[in-house]
């Protein structure tokens, strides 16, 4: 009986497990995620996907890593995951040049729906691509494009989702940042939440290639707008009151004189 139970046991850890083949008998996918490349450890799966592209990697080719020694967010942030806790993953595209500008609307959006499908959480949008949960992130995303004489050579869309992460054991991040775990108060294993994420993102990047709309969904969620704001890019820093983004997910800014700022990146931060 002891025998059964410690192989049962080992049987139930393997299957939460990621991997190539465990995903693959998950996917529903046409071409997301058919073609994967499954890293124990790496420096960062975007770094992993450019070198992928030189290769030759075909559109929809996905990176997933259970660790990564160099993992980095936007304006080359470091992203802290711990080992086995949270989605690592980039997608690579071949997308229109008119597509390129969509791509982030198409991960959060994803992210967001295939995590309230899964969960039953009701994540929402901060402008313009963190996935906020109960007021804290629990997913960013990062886009990385090689743009020549108007043709998009490649688009890496990277996503990463905190799943089990403990955000309480690093203090940097204990107070803006959560997980599915810490939400749920359960563990959730990422082949819940992985293969969700990747259908919902081919059903959106399939949307946009045919010319159809995602703004509006992705317009519903937005915590952003109506709030009055702080954005900071670089060294240029605008206040105002975060009126509305237009098609293509830019942040339409009402600042304090009347004038109204179209701003394509930054960071938001809330004003008293």
């Amino acid at each position: 009986m002891m025998m059964y139970h410690q192989f049962w046991g080992k049987m139930k850890q393997q299957k939460k497990g990621l991997s190539a083949a465990s995903l693959r008998r998950e996917l529903k996918t046409k071409f997301i995620g058919r073609n994967i490349l499954y890293y124990p450890v790496t420096s960062s799966t975007m770094d992993a996907s450019k070198e992928a592209v030189k290769q030759g990697a075909k559109e929809g080719t996905i990176v997933i890593a259970d660790q990564q020694t160099a993992g980095r967010g936007r304006f080359g942030r470091q992203w802290w995951a711990p080992p086995d806790s949270s989605i690592l993953l980039s997608i690579i595209l071949y997308p229109k040049l008119e597509e390129l500008p969509r791509l982030s609307m198409a991960a959060t959006l994803a992210v967001a729906q295939s995590i309230e499908k899964v969960t039953g959480l009701k994540p929402v949008i901060k402008w313009p691509n963190d996935v906020l949960i109960e007021g804290k992130k629990t997913s960013g995303i990062l886009i990385e494009s090689k743009v020549q004489d108007e043709t998009v050579s490649y688009a890496i869309v990277g996503i990463a989702v905190n799943v089990n992460l403990d955000p309480t054991s690093n203090p940097e991040i204990s107070e803006t940042a959560t997980s599915l775990r810490q939400a749920l108060k359960r563990e959730v294993s990422r082949l819940e939440i992985l293969p969700a994420l990747l259908s919902e993102f081919e059903e959106l990047y399939n949307a946009l290639r045919r010319g159809e709309p995602i703004d509006e969904l992705w317009h519903r969620r937005l915590e952003t707008l109506g709030r009055d704001i702080t954005v900071t890019c670089g060294s240029e820093v605008w206040q105002g009151c975060a009126e509305s983004v237009d098609d293509d997910g830019n942040l339409l800014l009402r600042r304090p004189d009347g004038s109204l700022l179209t701003i394509a990146a930054g960071d938001v931060t809330l004003r008293a």
